[in-house]
């Protein structure tokens, strides 16, 4: 747990309801975040505004670790979707950024988790530790075994794992992080489209070719191997429970203790009411 006297806490806020979560935990932990929020991606949210803020659009990424410092920042958060990659031709340079130059043009031509840690190796060289969001919201953490009421069958569980084989491959290639599987074998593959649009494809794919009259399948977001802990964990919420109820899926499974479940209380109800399986894969499963 994040301890008062380590410094002030920042938090770079993208999409999605994550950056609500950890500011909703860091002010009953009685803390006062500074909170950066990536122009065209974070909501335009009241619990935002009412907060020590700033908006900062993609392309002045140099101006990130003086604000940081200004705002005695000595800790950082990230979380919360990014939909795009600053346009290169924009980015407003600084002297620091010209010399981060070479690692970073490197990294915006890499996949997603080379990015990250460049980004993060950027912010720490001054001086700034990067805290996972399992150590500010160590709730969120996905469990081992049985989460939602309902247990997977053993057909179920079988999809679970042909699932699980194929999100880690597509993992290690730092492509994406959640595959689908029906009948014992992986039928669809995260892209750049991010989960919603991966249950999406499935949904539309059922009524034609060889998914034609079959039922039921599972989801499953798998952390990459070798993944940076501190940014980007699977996550799952209300809209993915719905989703993949829209998709016919029965279930979702996750990797235990190394992914998030948001809103927990209603992404369980959600799940129980579809009668939707959520499980947390052991390590060697």
């Amino acid at each position: 747990m994040t301890r008062h006297d380590d410094g002030r806490i920042g938090l770079i806020a993208g999409g999605g309801h994550l950056p609500v979560e950890i500011l909703q935990s860091l002010n009953r932990q009685g803390l006062s975040p500074y909170l950066v929020l990536i122009d065209g991606e974070a909501d335009d949210l009241e619990i935002f505004r009412s907060h020590d803020h700033v908006r900062l659009p993609l392309e002045e990424f140099g101006r990130l670790v003086p604000l940081l410092k200004a705002a005695r920042v000595t800790r950082l958060v990230m979380a919360g979707s990014v939909a795009r990659r600053p346009v290169f031709r924009n980015v407003k340079w600084t002297w620091s950024l010209l010399g981060f130059l070479p690692r970073l043009a490197k990294a915006l031509a890499s996949g997603d988790d080379v990015l990250l840690r460049t980004v993060i190796g950027h912010l720490e060289a001054h001086g700034i530790k990067i805290v996972g969001v399992h150590e500010i919201v160590p709730d969120l953490v996905a469990g081992t075994g049985a989460i939602a009421v309902r247990k997977p069958d053993a057909s179920e569980m079988r999809d679970v794992r042909a699932a699980a084989v194929a999100a880690r491959a597509i993992g290690a290639l730092d492509i994406g992080q959640a595959a689908v599987a029906i009948g014992g074998r992986a039928i669809a593959l995260e892209g750049i489209e991010g989960t919603e649009g991966l249950l999406d494809r499935v949904a539309a794919m059922r009524g034609h070719g060889r998914l034609a009259g079959r039922t039921g399948g599972v989801l499953v977001k798998c952390a990459k191997p070798g993944q940076e802990l501190r940014v980007d964990l699977p996550t799952i919420g209300p809209d993915t429970v719905s989703a993949a109820f829209a998709a016919g899926l029965t279930g979702i499974a996750l990797d235990a203790g190394r992914a998030l479940i948001l809103d927990c209380a209603s992404t369980m109800a959600r799940a129980n009411d579809r009668g939707l399986f959520i499980y947390g894969l052991k390590g060697d499963e």
